[in-house]
């Protein structure tokens, strides 16, 4: 967790902030940390960060667009030198909450970053359980818990809001049993689904989880929520065809699918699969246009597969130690396999 000073620096700079502008990982982290934070000081605009690894300098023009004071970077775990370059011919305070451990990591003085994997008492819990720390909200509990199971880690205060909605948990601690097996599960898993949407649509589901008293005003369909709803039911339809066939897809211990379309699921798909198949390697290929992108699940995974794409040309990788996004060139799946394959057979 943040340390008590870390806390009190970072109310600080969100007092001071009187329009800041909230970059956050496009998942169910960085966008439940978003809103527990704006809920909190009630100011501020959202904008998901949707290339990988790197935020690039492209997104410094939201900060002109929208005369932001202040900049606020969620749940990335790599921004580029061009962007923080940016910042400091702007003179603009910047704020960085993270929860991934980076090799090559580069910080400027200048920024105030904060991430518990750097603390003395080192932790690695989703960036949403840092900003509840930050907030301590309990109404906003339900958003901590939605935030925290998709990223596989079970918050302390699941306990807290079990008490309060035991129709929309389960009696586990284990994060996968709730985000596929509860209600406040399912929440989570149409915030995910929701942010594949366009633009439009994902603006209008922050707003409506910005103005959400509690998780019945997800669940229940509305005049506010419908395209939030409908878009679940029809992403879910084809999520589960894609589980099917996966399945047919183990060999020894490793699980291997590849697939494509107009939506990138590969998260979604590689957490459900390694709920599955625990014990299995998970490793799930989306093809579109140039570009193959990958998740893993699994235990060491990262070394894996960092290890694996090493030799292919134009490669990104990342992540924690057992689930890990990766990038490479669409001609190079072949070589992936097989590298992957070498790799686990000399185990």
């Amino acid at each position: 967790m943040l340390t008590e000073k870390q806390v009190k620096e970072i109310r600080e700079h969100l007092d001071k902030a009187q329009n800041p502008l909230f970059f956050f990982d496009n998942d169910q982290d960085g966008l439940c940390s978003f809103i527990l934070l704006k809920r909190f000081i009630k100011r501020g605009k959202g904008y998901p960060i949707k290339v990988s690894p790197e935020m690039t300098k492209d997104y410094f023009r939201k900060i002109r667009e929208l005369n932001a004071d202040y900049i606020f970077i969620l749940d990335q775990p790599e921004v580029s030198k061009e962007f923080f370059e940016e910042v400091r011919e702007n003179n603009i305070p910047t704020v960085w909450i993270d929860h991934h451990e980076i090799e090559d990591f580069y910080v400027p003085e200048f920024i105030n970053y904060y991430n518990p994997v750097y603390n003395k008492e080192k932790t690695s819990e989703p960036t949403t359980a840092l900003c509840y720390q930050i907030t301590n909200k309990k109404e906003d509990s339900w958003l901590g818990v939605v935030g925290c199971v998709a990223d596989h880690f079970t918050p302390k205060f699941y306990e807290q809001f079990k008490e309060e909605y035991p129709e929309l948990s389960v009696d586990s601690k284990d994060p996968f049993e709730i985000l596929y097996n509860s209600e406040i599960g399912k929440v989570s898993r149409m915030i995910g689904f929701g942010l594949k949407d366009r633009i439009s649509n994902v603006i209008q589901m922050i707003k409506v989880l910005n103005n959400a008293k509690n998780p019945y005003d997800i669940l229940n369909e509305s005049k506010e929520n419908k395209i939030l709803t409908l878009r679940f039911a029809n992403i879910e339809k084809s999520f589960n065809k894609f589980i099917e066939k996966a399945k047919k897809e183990v060999s020894g211990n490793l699980l291997l699918f590849k697939y494509a379309g107009d939506t990138s699921m590969s998260a979604d798909l590689a957490n459900k699969l390694s709920f599955l198949f625990p014990e299995k390697i998970i490793l799930v290929i989306f093809t579109k246009g140039p570009k193959a992108n990958i998740s893993a699940r699994g235990e060491n995974v990262k070394e894996l597969v960092l290890e694996a794409i090493k030799p292919l040309e134009n490669s990104t990788g990342g992540g924690h130690i057992n689930a890990v996004g990766a990038q490479i060139n669409i001609n190079d799946i072949d070589k992936l396999e097989n590298n992957i394959k070498n790799i686990l057979n000399k185990k």
